[in-house]
C-alpha cells in the first residue's frame, strides 16, 4: 500500500489540509478515485455532495479513522507520517452521533474528554463551556430523552472539547428542521469569527451550504469535480439585480430606456421560502 504524507509549498502555506491523488477501495468498490482539495486557514468549506458521492470517507480519511490506498494527506502543514499523526488532535469531528442512552449529556461529554486524553483539572469548565457554545447548558435528561436536534447539539459539543483548531462537521443539519438549521449556521460561523477555527461542513442540501460556507468542494462520483468560492458563483452570474419599488417600476424603465441600458430580464422579487417560514412563525433567521 502506498501512503505518503505531502510536503507543502510555500505556495501553500495557508492550507491547513490538503489531499493530493487519494484513491480508496472497499474490496473491488472503488469510493475515492483521486481525491485533490484543499481547506485553507479560516475557511467555512462546504463539501458538496448527494449520498454516496465520498464525503464521509474523505472526512475519515482526513481523521485517520481508515487507511487510504494511494495518494498524499497534509495537516497543518505535516511533513511525515508521525507529523500527520500528531496534527490529527488538532481536528474536533462530528461524523454521527454515538453517545449512551442512559447518561446525561453532560456525563457522556466527561467520558469523551477522559478518551481524548483531556486533563482532569479544568474538565468541568471545559464541559460546561461547550455545552454553553451549543445551548444544551441547562439540560439535565438523560440522551434518551433528547430530541434529534439536541442529540446534533451534543455531537458538535464533543467536536469542540479541547477547543480544536479545525472542525470537521458531517451533515450536522441532518435532520433538523428549519430552526435547528438556522441554529448550526449561527453556531459555525460563530466557531471561526469568534473562535478562530478552521470548519469544513458536508451537506446533500445544496442552498443551506450556499447559506453557510464561502469556498466549495463539489463531490462527484468520488473525486472532487470542482473547488469553487463565493466569488466564483457571482462572477457565473454577471448580471447586476436591481430592485425598485412598484410606483416607481415605470419610470425606471423609461430612464434605462434613455440612456441605452437594455433590461434583460423582469420579476417581482421572490420571498425565499426560509424568509417567509421565519417571518410567519418568528424565531432566530440569522
Amino acid at each position: 500500500m502506498k501512503h505518503k504524507v505531502q510536503n507543502m509549498s510555500n505556495t501553500e502555506a495557508q492550507a491547513v489540509i490538503r489531499l493530493d491523488g487519494v484513491e480508496k477501495s472497499y474490496g473491488r468498490h472503488q469510493v475515492l478515485k483521486g481525491v485533490t482539495m484543499q481547506v485553507n486557514k479560516g475557511d467555512i468549506y462546504g463539501l458538496v455532495g448527494k449520498n454516496g458521492a465520498g464525503k464521509t470517507t474523505i472526512f475519515k480519511m482526513i481523521l485517520g479513522l481508515s487507511e487510504f490506498n494511494t495518494g498524499t494527506v497534509s495537516i497543518a502543514g505535516s511533513a511525515t507520517k508521525k507529523e500527520l499523526y500528531a496534527n490529527r488532535a488538532k481536528i474536533g469531528f462530528f461524523v454521527g452521533s454515538n453517545f449512551y442512552n442512559y447518561l446525561t449529556g453532560r456525563a457522556n461529554l466527561e467520558y469523551y474528554a477522559v478518551a481524548k486524553g483531556l486533563p482532569r483539572k479544568g474538565m468541568k469548565e471545559e464541559i460546561n463551556r461547550v455545552l454553553e457554545l451549543v445551548g444544551l447548558q441547562d439540560v439535565k435528561q438523560p440522551v434518551k430523552g433528547y430530541s434529534l436536534g439536541m442529540k446534533q447539539r451534543l455531537g458538535i459539543a464533543n467536536a469542540l472539547l479541547g477547543n480544536p483548531e479545525i472542525l470537521i462537521l458531517d451533515e450536522p443539519t441532518n435532520g433538523l428542521d428549519p430552526q435547528g438549521i438556522a441554529d448550526v449556521r449561527h453556531m459555525i460561523r460563530r466557531f471561526r469569527d469568534e473562535l478562530g477555527m478552521t470548519v469544513i461542513v458536508s451537506s446533500h442540501i445544496l442552498g443551506e451550504l450556499e447559506n453557510t460556507a464561502e469556498r466549495f468542494g463539489i463531490v462527484h462520483e468520488g473525486v472532487i469535480a470542482k473547488e469553487i468560492t463565493q466569488e466564483d458563483l457571482s462572477i457565473k452570474r454577471p448580471e447586476i439585480e436591481l430592485s425598485v419599488p412598484m410606483k416607481d417600476l415605470e419610470k425606471a424603465r423609461e430612464i434605462l430606456a434613455q440612456n441605452g441600458i437594455a433590461i434583460l430580464k423582469e420579476g417581482k422579487e421572490k420571498v425565499t421560502l426560509e424568509d417567509y417560514y421565519f417571518e410567519l412563525i418568528g424565531g432566530a433567521e440569522d
